[in-house]
Formats: C-alpha cells, sequence, structure tokens
C-alpha cells in the first residue's frame, strides 16, 4: 500500500508540474514525503528498541530534511525508493512461518479410561498418573506409562524417525505420542499429559524458536559504519556553508538505496533460484545465514536413507527350498499383512518378478508375525520361538549377518520348522555418498548424524559416509541440546524430515526440512524446505546463497561508492537535493541491474544436460539393479553350500550360478558398457571418468569365465573335486564382492544423474 501511495504520487505529481501546475505538484510530492515519513519512523524506532541502527534512520532524517527546506521531488523519489525497498522484504518474509499447529493436531485430545468393569471416553486433562487406559488400534498413546495388559506393537516414528515398529511388553514403558500399529493394550499412566514426552516435544519446539538470536542482516552490518559518516558530512556541510539546503542534500544522495534495494534484490533473486532447484528458503535473512554455515546436522532416516525397510538377504536352510523359494513363501503369506516389514517383503518379491500364491488360514498375531496355509504347506513369517543356543548352525550364521549387518530378521518357518531367513535394513539413498561429497564442496566443514536408530546401523552410515560424528539412540531433547552445542561454534544447519526433528529446526541456525514427503510440522519449523527428495540440492542453494551475498555486496559497496562521490558533490555545492535524487535513482538502478545478475546461472557451473535418451538408460539399468539382486543371493548362497556341503547340491547350486551369469548378468554388463557408459560420456567429461567401471566389468566377466571353467573340470570328473572347492568358493565370494561394489558405485555416480 505504501508503495502505491508513493509511486501515485510521484506520477501525479510529475504530471501536474509538466502541466505547469507547480502548486499542485509540490502538495503531491510532499504527500507522498508525508505518507513514507509516518511509517520509517515505526520502522526505524522498532529497530532502536531491538539495539540496532537500520538503515532507515538516513531515509527518515532525509524525508524530514525535503520537506523542510521544501524539496518535496526529492523528498517523493526517496519515498518510492524506501517503499521499493520494503515491500521486496516483506515479499520474501510473507512465508515466513513457525507454526506448530500440526504438532498441536497430532496430540490427542482425550483417552478411555478403565475403572473397574468400566470404560468411559474422559479429557486428557481429567487423566492421572497411575489410572488405566485403554489403547485401540490406530490410536495414539495419550500419556507416558507402561504396558499393564497385552503386547504393543508401535510405530514410534512421530519420536525417533524410525519407519520400523517395535513391540513393548508387559511392564515396559511408553511414550505418548505413538500410535499403536497392533491390537488393544492397556497402559497405567506414568504422568499426565502435561509432563509425557509428546507435550515436551511441542513445548522444546517453541521455546527453541522464540530462543533463536535474530540474525544480523547484510545491510544493517553496512549501516553500523555509513550512518555516522553521512551524518558528520551533512553537518559538514551545513556547518561550512550555513545553508541546511547543502545538508538536506548530502542526506538525499546518501540515502542508502543500494542497500534498501540493491540488496533485496540481490536476495529475492537468490531465493528465486534456489526455489527453481527445489530449496524453497522462507526468507533473506535464511538465505544469508545459508551461505555462512559451516557445520550440518542430519537425521539419518529418509534423509541419508531410503526410509522405509528394503530386503537385504534372503537365506534358505540347507537341503530345503532355495532363497527364491523362501522369499516367495514368506511374501505370499505376508501380502495380507500391513506391518512395514511385511510390505519390504512383498514388495521385495514382486520387483523379482516372482508369482505369489494366495495364503489361506491367516492369522496374524501383532508384535509375532503372520502365519497362513500357501501351496498346502503352513508358513509362518515374523519372530521365531526357538532359542538362539539352539538355532541350527546356517540361523546362527544369519542371525550373526543381521547383528553386523544392523539388519532386523524375519524368520519363515516351513511346516514348523525353520526353512529360511529375510533379512531387511533401511538402505542408504542412492545419491547419499555423493550428496555428502557435494556439501562439503559447498563449505561444510562438520557434518554430524543425530538419530534415534541403534548405534550398529548408525555407526555403519557414518562410516560408509565418512561423518565427522555419529550419535544414535537420541530423542527430540538431546537433538536440541546436541544443536545448540554446535550453534555455539559454527553456523549451523539441522536437516530433518518427521515430528521428532521439528524442536532441533527450530534451534538451529537454520533449519531445513525435508519437505516432499516429511512431517508438516517438521516443514513449518524449517527456515528452508526442500520441496525435492534429494538434500543434494542443499548444496546448491549454498552456492546460490554466497554467489547472492557476493553480488548484493558488489552491488551495495559500488553503489555507496558513488554515493559517497555525490555526497562530496553536495556538500561542495555541486549539487542540489532534486538533481541529487535523480542522480541517485540512476545510482539505484546500475545496484539493481547488477544484483539481478543472481538469477542467471553462474558462468561456468553444472555439466551439459544430461540427454533423454540417455536418462532412459539410467532408469533402465537401475531397474535391471533391483532385477539382479537375486542373482547375488544365489551366488552367495552357493559359496555357502561349498562350505557346509560340497557335493551334488552345492554343484548343482554352481551350475544354477553359471546359468543366470550367463543368461542375465553378463549380458546386463555387456549392455552398460556399450550403451550406457558412452551415453554417459558427454556429462561426464569422456571416457575417462568410466573407466575405473569398465575395469570392473572386465573382472567380473574374468570372475564368470573362471567358474564356468572350474564347472567343466568338474563335469568330466562327474562331481567336485577336492582340489577346486577353495578356488571356486574364493572365485564365488570375490564375485559377490565384487558386484555388490560395482552395483553400489554405478547407483551413486552415475544412476544418481537422473532426476
Amino acid at each position: 500500500m505504501l508503495l502505491i501511495a508513493t509511486t501515485a504520487a510521484l506520477v501525479v505529481g510529475g504530471i501536474a508540474w509538466l502541466t505547469g501546475r507547480q502548486g499542485l505538484a509540490d502538495a503531491c510530492w510532499a504527500g507522498g514525503t508525508v505518507s513514507a515519513v509516518v511509517p520509517a519512523v515505526v520502522w526505524v524506532v522498532g529497530t532502536l528498541r531491538k539495539g540496532r541502527v537500520g538503515v532507515d534512520l538516513i531515509a527518515v532524517l532525509a524525508l524530514a530534511g525535503t520537506l523542510i527546506v521544501g524539496e518535496y521531488l526529492a523528498g517523493a523519489l526517496i519515498a518510492v525508493m524506501l517503499a521499493t525497498g520494503r515491500t521486496l522484504e516483506a515479499a520474501a518474509g510473507r512465508r515466513a512461518s513457525r507454526d506448530l499447529r500440526p504438532l498441536l493436531e497430532h496430540a490427542p485430545r482425550s483417552a478411555r479410561r478403565r475403572r473397574g468393569g468400566e470404560i468411559t471416553s474422559v479429557d486428557l486433562d481429567e487423566v492421572g498418573a497411575g489410572e488405566v487406559l485403554v489403547v485401540g488400534p490406530g490410536e495414539v498413546v495419550p500419556v507416558d506409562g507402561t504396558v499393564t495388559a497385552g503386547t504393543a506393537v508401535l510405530d514410534e516414528s512421530v519420536l525417533t524417525g524410525e519407519s520400523a515398529q517395535v513391540e513393548r511388553r508387559t511392564g515396559e514403558p511408553v511414550r505418548s505420542g505413538v500410535v499403536n500399529a497392533g491390537g488393544v493394550f492397556e497402559v497405567t499412566a506414568a504422568a499426565t499429559a502435561r509432563d509425557s514426552t509428546y507435550a515436551r516435544i511441542v513445548r522444546l519446539a517453541q521455546e527453541a524458536g522464540a530462543g533463536k538470536a535474530p540474525a544480523v542482516r547484510l545491510a544493517e552490518r553496512y549501516a553500523a559504519w555509513f550512518l555516522p559518516l553521512t551524518l558528520g558530512l551533512a553537518g559538514v556541510a551545513w556547518g561550512v556553508s550555513g545553508e541546511p539546503v547543502r545538508a538536506v542534500a548530502v542526506l538525499v544522495v546518501a540515502t542508502p538505496c543500494p542497500l534498501l534495494l540493491a540488496v533485496p534484490v540481490a536476495v529475492v533473486s537468490g531465493m528465486s533460484r534456489a526455489a527453481r532447484r527445489g530449496v524453497v528458503v522462507r526468507d533473506g535473512g535464511a538465505l544469508e545465514c545459508l551461505g555462512r554455515a559451516r557445520t550440518l546436522v542430519i537425521d539419518k532416516t529418509g534423509t541419508l536413507t531410503a526410509g522405509r525397510p528394503r530386503v537385504l538377504e534372503v537365506a534358505a536352510a540347507p537341503g530345503a527350498c532355495s532363497p527364491t523359494d523362501v522369499l516367495r513363501l514368506a511374501a505370499s503369506v505376508d501380502q495380507v499383512s500391513v506391518h512395514v516389514l511385511a510390505e519390504a517383503i512383498t514388495r521385495e518379491a514382486r520387483d523379482r518378478g516372482l508369482a505369489l500364491s494366495l495364503p489361506g488360514e491367516v492369522v496374524e498375531e501383532p508384535g509375532r508375525g503372520v502365519t497362513g496355509t500357501v501351496d498346502g504347506r503352513r508358513i509362518a513369517v515374523g519372530k521365531t520361538d526357538v532359542p538362539s543356543a539352539e538355532l541350527p548352525r546356517w540361523a546362527r550364521t544369519v542371525d550373526n549377518r543381521a547383528l553386523l549387518d544392523g539388519a532386523a530378521v524375519a524368520w519363515v518357518t516351513v511346516d514348523g520348522t525353520l526353512g529360511g531367513a529375510v533379512l531387511l535394513h533401511d538402505p542408504l539413498r542412492r545419491d547419499a555418498p555423493h550428496t555428502v561429497r557435494r556439501l562439503r564442496t559447498a563449505g561444510l566443514t562438520r557434518l554430524l548424524l543425530l538419530t534415534g536408530d541403534r548405534p550398529e546401523p548408525a555407526r555403519q552410515v557414518g562410516t560408509v559416509l565418512g561423518l565427522d560424528d555419529v550419535r544414535a539412540g537420541q530423542l527430540p531433547a538431546d537433538k536440541v541440546r546436541a544443536v545448540r552445542d554446535e550453534c555455539g561454534r559454527a553456523v549451523t544447519m539441522m536437516v530433518g524430515d518427521g515430528v521428532n526433528d521439528a524442536p532441533a529446526l527450530a534451534a538451529a541456525d537454520i533449519g531445513v526440512a525435508m519437505g516432499a514427503r516429511g512431517a508438516t510440522s517438521a516443514s513449518e519449523a524449517a527456515d528452508i524446505v526442500l520441496s525435492t527428495d534429494r538434500v543434494a540440492r542443499l548444496a546448491d542453494a549454498m552456492d546460490i546463497a554466497v554467489r547472492a551475498r557476493r553480488i548484493a555486496v558488489q552491488s551495495a559497496a559500488g553503489g555507496m561508492v558513488l554515493s559517497l562521490v555525490a555526497m562530496a558533490a553536495a556538500l561542495l555545492g555541486l549539487l542540489p537535493p532534486a538533481a541529487g535524487a535523480l542522480l541517485q535513482e540512476a545510482i539505484d538502478v546500475a545496484a539493481i541491474l547488477n544484483a539481478l545478475r543472481v538469477v542467471l546461472p553462474a558462468p561456468g557451473t553444472g555439466g551439459p544436460p544430461l540427454e533423454p535418451a540417455a536418462e532412459r538408460l539410467i532408469h533402465r539399468f537401475a531397474a535391471e539393479h533391483e532385477d539382479l539382486r537375486g542373482v547375488l543371493d544365489a551366488i552367495r548362497e552357493a559359496a555357502s553350500l561349498l562350505s557346509a556341503d560340497p557335493g551334488p547340491r552345492a554343484l548343482a547350486a554352481v551350475h544354477h550360478v553359471d546359468r543366470l551369469l550367463t543368461e542375465r548378468l553378463l549380458p546386463h554388463e555387456h549392455a552398460e558398457e556399450h550403451q550406457l557408459y558412452p551415453a554417459l560420456n558427454a556429462r561426464l567429461g569422456g571416457p575417462d571418468a568410466t573407466e575405473t567401471m569398465s575395469r570392473a566389468h572386465a573382472e567380473i566377466e574374468r570372475l564368470a569365465h573362471r567358474i564356468a571353467t572350474h564347472l567343466a573340470l568338474a563335469d568330466a570328473a562327474g562331481d567336485l573335486l577336492p582340489e577346486q572347492l577353495d578356488d571356486l568358493r574364493a572365485s564365488l565370494y570375490g564375485l559377490h564382492t565384487v558386484l555388490r561394489l560395482h552395483f553400489s558405485q554405478e547407483e551413486e555416480s552415475y544412476f544418481s544423474l537422473s532426476s
């Protein structure tokens, strides 16, 4: 409204002046000046109350001076410039919001209380410690307490950020805010709603956001020295000449329009460019701060990892069915379950193209698993009742592997006997290693992982990605403390995607939320929201922020140098106020045009775009990698059989591997070498970039040929010879290792190029 009013006053006054009505022109210009003085005084007073001196003070003095000496045109021009700068900043700041409404909406309002045989619904405020509450399927646990009846199967992702469900038995504690993913259970309240975990999270987010110190804006830092210099020169001009109009002329040309306009233009342009990269920055202060960030605190689940379980490996008991059969039977039963691990098993089987059977007589026991009849056999998937010490050797091997890999195990029982196991984990995102390297290149010197997950998988992620510190088992309060500690050492960013991350996001210098699939409350508590599901875009935004800041400094400094020259001319009486205002406008235009360079791509950044044909090839070979994961399982299974039972079964398993290599794996690697890699050469800068991967292809082919040679020797002898076992086993394990590493490298380096 101020911009409209001042612009209208300037234009109408200009028309009146052109028609020879000087009095009306002066009245319009004076009116525009007065309309700007009042809000400008309010802004200055508000800034002074915060203990800061803003650039608006010079504008107020200049506006007042033009009114006093009757230089109304100069006043109207300054009013328009002041209103334009404020409008730009207001447009950038309208997105700023720390609304905690999603956090509050998740909190339950009532609870079902049991007294004797009667169950009644009561307001949450009426629940006291020691009272028994009934929690039904899908309901939110209302208060902290202890399970007293039934088994609680809980989705604790709202607190820990981890997607895997957990089981709490009788006597174990539960926290408010978690969701009942199983059957009905009872909990005895250990605290009131106000003193429970979820209420504390809301308070943490509110307190953390309120306690953040306001950032010192770039324009204010320049104003700190420019303001006293201007006032000194204006005083000298008045004192030497004895004419107040000279002091006003100095103030007019000193009005820091490069600060009022060029800096906001550069910042808003940077925000616009970042938004085009999928990074929504809420206000200019966050963008300025982003360019100075040196520490990143990041959550694990959903940011560095996929955020949902995925099958790591399938194992089969010796002498029973194959790993493929184990997966098919498990998925056939699990397809009727809504458990997060069951969904992962079913998804894996369908991705491998397995034909699932319709199960019958299905029984699902929360916290234990699913049982059903598949093709005439009774199949159970989930936990096993066999004690660890009594597990067969192959099962103990699976248990050990799960411990080392930080994986969960779904045991598969066939007609009452352990027949296999499915190992599941939350895998690293394909682009995670590239993301970490990109963030370090952008200027981050310390990367800290905070997660509510167990130490084993957290440490694995930290080791693979080369993070500087890893802390597991972190609750929201722990994350807030860690973030505040880091903020005390350097400008710190926090990246998270869950409700449990909202307090830490609010406490950080810069909170970054994964808005593409994260919790709404995390987005609301953040300064920056990633609208795309790629953390690497944050590094792009950091580059944009650094460039926006550099160009803003160039524009402001260049404009202020020109203003100083004009101030000297005004001091000497060579530049009257109106002419000074017009000259200042010319300086502003030059500063703004320079600031608008932020919208353009930085010269020399980025390689040529990925061709559509190359993009299609990436998607094709990425899908084939998913299909070939069963080949890796078969290779490892054959190697294990050579150790456990080097007889006909092992020979048959190696023959099966040879067929998979000949019919599926080697054609895939050959197609990559001759189709995908040449298509990527332009994007990667030439064939040298794929040379290492080509060498891996040669090693894979060499090992495959070595295995085929062993089979030819065994077939000629009628069985595997003792002298073959060690080398054949080494070849299989070597091929398995090379393939896992090769697949990971391709997914990280090449497949992540696809958007």
